[in-house]
């Protein structure tokens, strides 16, 4: 069976119960066509990677409102390292302050949407950088 779709598994670390604007996002990448799966609130690093193991997602994505975006992003990248994830990108979105972004993009964000990002942006995002793999039979 061939699956041609982007693969993206969103989620909120810690303690963060806003989810209004991951929701929205989930909900306008797959009305563009892609495929997502959505682990909810209050996950852990390890069982974020679990998930993109077992679901053999193209990206995670994660996001943040509160002021612990650094901290749990630099668990994330442990995590997906001790469990062989590297190579998948990894995108932060939400509250983030301007002078934050680079951090993360240092630390191996793959890329970091704001709050206001556009949709289309995002969207325009995840096609341009999903790799050739996910155009071909899993």
């Amino acid at each position: 069976m061939t699956n041609n779709r982007i693969r993206i598994l969103l989620g909120k670390l810690g303690l963060d119960g806003h989810e209004r604007g991951v929701g929205m996002i989930a909900a306008w990448l797959r009305n563009a066509g892609m495929e997502v799966i959505y682990m909810g609130t209050h996950q852990r690093p390890e069982n974020m990677t679990k998930i993109a193991i077992e679901e053999d997602v193209d990206f995670i994505g994660l996001s943040f409102q509160g002021a612990d975006h650094i901290p749990l992003t630099r668990l994330m990248i442990e995590q997906m390292k001790q469990d062989k994830l590297e190579g998948r990108p990894l995108v932060i979105g939400g509250n983030i302050p301007k002078r934050d972004i680079q951090i993360l993009k240092n630390m191996g964000v793959a890329e970091v949407f704001t709050s206001g990002t556009s949709m289309d942006t995002i969207v325009h995002y995840f096609k341009t950088n999903a790799s050739d793999e996910v155009y071909k039979e899993r």
